[in-house]
């Protein structure tokens, strides 16, 4: 595997951190990197569809954890949704960079 698809497949899982700077930004960022090189290599279709099924799969999280704030136990649960977003991202993408096929436990296969 060359290093541009090797970059590209670790592109799209470390812009999900985008989300914390712009809103959606965790979903937008791997979208938009996955629609415009998933044709260019199988192994950036695979893992940009990997980090966009996660990325909606954490969206959902967060808007289950967001409701329950209203009974106190949301709280606990946006904070552990959050820690398990970014340890899972930084697993990928240090699988990513050794050219290694990475797959999120949890993730809903929505793609």
């Amino acid at each position: 595997m060359d290093a541009e698809t090797k970059n590209w497949a670790i592109a799209c899982h470390a812009l999900a951190f985008a989300g914390y700077v712009i809103p959606f930004g965790n979903l937008i960022g791997p979208l938009l990197v996955w629609a415009l090189k998933k044709d260019s290599s199988p192994y950036i279709d695979q893992q940009g569809r990997e980090s966009v099924n996660f990325q909606i799969t954490m969206l959902i999280a967060y808007l289950i954890s967001g409701i329950l704030v209203l009974v106190f136990v949301g709280i606990l649960l946006l904070a552990v949704c959050a820690l398990f977003n970014v340890v899972m991202v930084v697993l990928a993408i240090i699988k990513t960079a050794d050219g290694q096929d990475f797959r999120y436990p949890f993730a809903i296969r929505f793609l």
